[in-house]
């Protein structure tokens, strides 16, 4: 019986053992075909190693695949932090790498998540190279393209064969670009663009920051839209608030005007535009220049501003005028947009058939009349026109007619010390083709004229006085001159006039003043009346 017990027993034992076999032949199938994920991972991980978490079937066929396993089916990866998922792969446990196929999934936290359709990684180097239909999200940034290289360390994505970046205010596109998860900061280079529903971005190097908003212009840049276009080679863009700071000459154009600057303050919204530096606003429309070291523009209300060396152009005509002020202004008088054209303060214009200084001045475009305050004196050759103002009439920009409503004064300088003098209450002067041709003087009008011989030799001096005047003239010359009702006055030969009887009371010669040229507008010269001196007089009378 003791016997049989221990057969018994032992056969017991047997089958025990051979249970126990199976079961543990079992597990290890079990483990060869299913690898559970671990979510409590050991807090003595490496986190430089690629750990294996999950996969319904592992093969590995020592003599054909001696370095790496073949997964299939809900393969599942960990890097450090980073999870990697897809539907098969090949994993290089030696080498800490793998190649993942299908429905590659890349996540990292709750804020990036990369997906592919192809994954080269490589955990010693730490680079994922994703292929074919690649997608980088990060919270509201998406990027696009079909190669996709993923540096951890630095955490940067950089395509290289053509993509897009998207967030919620711009798509961006180019051949190369890059894009960091931690700064928020992307570059792209070659045939870059830059689309949101206001406008678009032409560029070859741009940078863009998707927190912000922000895109800085590092190379040649367009921004077109329906309303302008920009070009800049430097500066920022805010394509949220539509500010842009446009650096190194950018320029502005729309609706026939263009606005060039050192540095441009833009706001889109408003369509204001303010200049530091070098400032050029022009006006094709109107074929008129503004120009000054500071000023404005507001593209919207037409408005714009120029002072520090301020310079207005005038090119409708073959002759161009040349204006300078301290402040130079033009916007448009509502509700006939009629545009007023204002300068302040030391006007100095020069033309080659007109120059003028005065304190202020404005031009109406409705009218045409251009209205000289405070000193002002117009020059036409050898004439010159003063009073306390000036209305002028332009006529295809050129001088029409010029009107002094009090205190006028003409004089033409004829020889030496000899002018051509008339004075009056008001004075009318009218132009043709540049050329003063009349002059009507009313109220208390005087004069002083000196006929001449053919050979152009004075004959003396005629003073005259009255109500009114008219002077005709011709090619620059007195032809004649009417006086009435009752006019008085005198003829005296040269050889008796004498150095009291040369002026009128109001006569004043204002050659230092008279701009002389283009640049010769920038100066400021001290208000100064030429006088004849003493000695010259008698060395001209012969006394």
């Amino acid at each position: 019986m003791g016997h049989r017990r221990d057969i018994k027993n032992s056969n017991k034992g047997k089958r025990h053992g051979t249970l126990t076999g199976v079961l543990c032949l079992l597990a290890v199938g079990m483990w060869a075909a299913t690898v559970t994920p671990q979510k409590d991972l050991p807090k003595r991980d490496d986190p430089n190693k690629v750990y294996l978490l999950n996969s319904d079937e592992l093969t590995f066929d020592k003599e054909q695949s001696a370095d790496y396993r073949v997964l299939r089916g809900n393969v599942v990866f960990r890097k450090d932090s980073m999870y990697m998922y897809c539907d098969s792969a090949y994993f290089y446990e030696k080498d800490n790498s793998l190649d993942a196929f299908g429905n590659v999934h890349m996540e990292q936290g709750d804020t990036l998540f990369i997906y592919g359709d192809v994954l080269y990684y490589n955990g010693n180097e730490q680079i994922a190279r994703l292929r074919e239909n690649v997608r980088m999200e990060n919270r509201d940034v998406t990027l696009f393209t079909d190669s996709l290289n993923y540096e951890m360390i630095p955490n940067i994505g950089y395509y290289f064969d053509g993509g897009k970046l998207v967030d919620s205010q711009n798509e961006l596109s180019s051949v190369y670009g890059q894009y960091s998860p931690d700064t928020k900061q992307a570059l792209f280079n070659f045939d870059v663009q830059l689309v949101n529903e206001k406008y678009t971005l032409y560029s070859d190097t741009l940078e863009y920051n998707t927190q912000t908003k922000i895109a800085d212009i590092v190379g040649p840049s367009t921004i077109v839209s329906d309303s302008n276009v920009i070009y800049s080679t430097a500066g920022w863009y805010n394509t949220e608030t539509d500010k842009s700071m446009l650096l190194k000459r950018s320029l502005v154009t729309s609706k026939g005007q263009s606005l060039t600057g050192d540095t441009i303050y833009y706001d889109r919204a408003s369509g204001f535009g303010e200049v530091f530096g070098n400032m050029v606003l022009n006006d094709s429309v109107r074929s008129i220049i503004m120009e000054g070291q500071y000023g404005f523009y507001n593209e919207r209300t037409e408005y714009s501003f120029a002072t520090d060396s301020a310079r207005l152009l005038e090119f409708s005509r073959g002759d161009t005028l040349y204006l300078h002020a301290d402040t130079l202004k033009s916007h448009l008088i509502l509700p006939d947009s009629t545009r007023l054209l204002q300068a302040y303060h030391g006007v100095r214009f020069f033309r080659v058939d007109a120059q003028g200084v005065c304190d202020s001045m404005e031009f109406t475009s409705a009218d045409s009349l251009l209205h000289m305050y405070k000193l002002p004196i117009i020059w036409n050759e050898n004439y010159q026109i003063t009073g306390d103002t000036i209305r002028i009439h332009m006529n295809d920009s050129s001088v029409d007619w010029a009107y002094i409503p009090a205190a006028a004064f003409a004089t033409q300088h004829k020889d030496s010390v000899f002018f051509d003098q008339v004075s009056g209450k008001t004075l009318k002067a009218w132009f043709n083709q540049g050329q003063l041709r009349q002059v009507d003087v009313s109220g208390n009008a005087q004069s002083i004229f000196y006929p001449q011989e053919r050979d152009s030799t004075l004959t003396g001096l005629n003073k005259a006085e009255s109500g009114f005047l008219t002077m005709y003239l011709k090619d620059q010359k007195m032809e004649k001159i009417i006086i009435w009702p009752q006019p008085q006055g005198s003829l005296t030969p040269m050889e008796q006039v004498k150095p009291d009887q040369l002026y009128l009371p109001a006569y004043k010669w204002y050659s230092e003043l008279r701009p002389t040229g283009p640049d010769d507008i920038f100066r400021k010269p001290e208000v100064k009346v030429e006088v004849v001196e003493e000695d010259k007089k008698k060395h001209r009378f012969g006394r």
